[in-house]
């Protein structure tokens, strides 16, 4: 059972959280303040930093395509090489 939890956690942590795991990284905080600063502001706003938490878990999901010229390489040919 302990097992269980452990693995639900590491889920919950790495997966669903990884918005609060990288903002928290890239600030300098601890993603577990940030995570409790999130429900708060959620319950203060009526949910509007959901939508914010999906714009991000979007971008880092598909962030190489928005790396600047990541769309406008051109394929190799052979006098490039």
């Amino acid at each position: 059972m302990n097992s269980l939890k452990e693995n639900l956690q590491s889920f919950l942590e790495f997966n669903v959280f990884g918005v609060c795991t990288w903002l928290g990284e890239k600030l300098g905080i601890k993603s577990a303040t940030i995570r409790l600063y999130f429900i708060y502001l959620s319950f203060f706003t009526f949910g509007s930093p959901v939508i914010i938490y999906f714009i991000f878990s979007f971008i880092l999901e598909h962030k190489e395509y928005f790396k600047p010229g990541s769309l406008r390489q051109q394929p190799k040919r052979i006098w490039d090489l």
